[in-house]
């Protein structure tokens, strides 16, 4: 059961020459920024879609997945819209590349 990371491919400059890649939240997802730990694995994050969810870190990313406040994270939210599930964890690099692209929006 592994989960298929999608990324989208960039180069920069031509005498550096770098390839810079990115996981792009899927339908239903969205990109969001911790605001406040709660202790354990609970946290608020505030996401694109301009709401504030209680999320969690699920059991198979707790020890992968060390997380602080200002961290930029993918989130999948609950059927209820006030919780959600983080997923995953923006890298400094990956953070710099949604940037330029704009995709933080109101997150900054």
């Amino acid at each position: 059961m592994e989960e298929q990371v999608e990324f989208e491919e960039t180069k920069e400059g031509q005498e550096g020459g770098f390839v810079s890649r990115a996981r792009l939240p899927k339908e239903g997802e969205f990109i969001g920024v911790v605001v406040r730990r709660f202790g354990g694995n609970r946290m608020e994050v505030k996401t694109t879609d301009e709401k504030v969810r209680n999320c969690r870190v699920p059991g198979r990313f707790k020890r992968n997945m060390w997380l602080k406040e200002g961290d930029f994270v993918i989130i999948m939210p609950w059927s209820d819209d006030k919780k959600g599930d983080i997923i995953y964890k923006y890298s400094s690099s990956a953070i710099n590349f949604l940037r330029k692209k704009g995709l933080l929006g109101n997150l900054e």
